[in-house]
């Protein structure tokens, strides 16, 4: 079954600055988003696919964004929005969004990074640096796309950076009722583990689950984001293959290859990525800074897209 929908206008902030294009890899067709600067204060323009936008000279890196289990290039659109000087893409990763299952690969970690490393290469054929980021499951993925070929990376931010192995600390229990969950939804038969693994209510407590934001306009975002997105996946068995891949790796396993400078932006809230497991990651890098948003949880790009672009923007500049 696709895990495309019926097309959505991007946010806001981005009409003009968006094109879409695609890159077969691995038996996949992986759709990403170019986001064009604004310069000078003027407003985009949208480009065709085959006729990028022109890179003005003197241009700041591009920046690739990876997005989280279950997530698409939507949920990073609002951090896009927050970086209008930036030059940036974002892919939905093979399996989710509008992008296929790969048939060449495995839905690991090991996978995911052969695909983003292709999609480096196509967006920067000149082989010059980019910057990279990464949210959440995404974090891990940029962590070991970065270490094995830091030639291709300038810099990397990580947000709500998977730093410790799931199922320690606060969110045992929801670590093992959710690895109970996805396991069910397996096992089913695809039409009713997919209902289960979409289910509305449980979409809705997973999106409470991981937000702390006290502000109702932000709670209500993210519930909408996550009804409208949060199920985009190709199928029920690729999901757990993607999850138990989440579990198995985190950014510390690949701490010791990141020798380009790094910012990790952590939520003080957080319970999946928590900030006790922040601080031993913080201290094993070359180069390393860690930002903590307060009163923040796991979807700092949905709960505090503003303060994170910021940060992003102090690091870059000086970095």
């Amino acid at each position: 079954m696709s895990a495309t929908e019926p097309r959505q206008e991007p946010h806001p902030e981005l009409r003009g600055r968006r094109s879409r294009d695609r890159l077969p890899t691995h038996g996949s067709t992986l759709h990403f988003w170019r986001y064009a600067p604004l310069l000078s204060g003027r407003p985009g323009r949208e480009c065709a696919a085959e006729a990028p936008c022109p890179a003005p000279s003197g241009r700041r890196p591009r920046m690739v964004l990876l997005h989280g289990l279950r997530g698409t290039h939507h949920g990073l659109e609002p951090l896009a929005a927050a970086l209008p000087e930036r030059e940036l893409v974002i892919p939905d990763l093979p399996g989710f969004g509008d992008s296929g299952p790969m048939s060449g690969s495995r839905h690991d970690v090991a996978g995911y990074a052969r695909a983003v490393l292709e999609l480096l290469r196509r967006v920067e054929p000149t082989g010059e640096r980019i910057d990279l980021l990464g949210h959440s499951f995404g974090s891990v993925l940029a962590a070991a796309v970065a270490a094995r070929a830091p030639e291709l990376v300038g810099r990397l931010v990580l947000l709500n950076p998977i730093s410790a192995p799931a199922g320690q600390g606060a969110g045992a229990v929801l670590s093992r009722l959710t690895s109970l969950y996805y396991r069910i939804g397996e096992l089913l038969p695809t039409r009713l583990g997919r209902a289960l693994l979409s289910n509305r209510w449980i979409v809705l407590a997973a999106g409470h689950a991981m937000s702390r934001s006290r502000d109702p306009r932000v709670r209500r975002f993210v519930h909408d984001s996550h009804l409208r997105h949060f199920s985009r996946f190709h199928s029920p068995a690729l999901l757990a293959e993607t999850y138990r891949a989440s579990l198995r790796s985190t950014v510390a396993d690949h701490a010791a290859g990141l020798s380009m400078p790094t910012l990790l932006i952590a939520g003080e809230t957080d319970e999946i990525a928590p900030l006790w497991g922040q601080w031993p990651v913080r201290e094993s890098l070359a180069d390393g800074r860690l930002e903590v948003i307060e009163e923040i949880g796991h979807l700092v790009h949905y709960e505090a897209p503003r303060r994170a672009a910021e940060l992003i923007r102090d690091f870059l500049d000086v970095a």
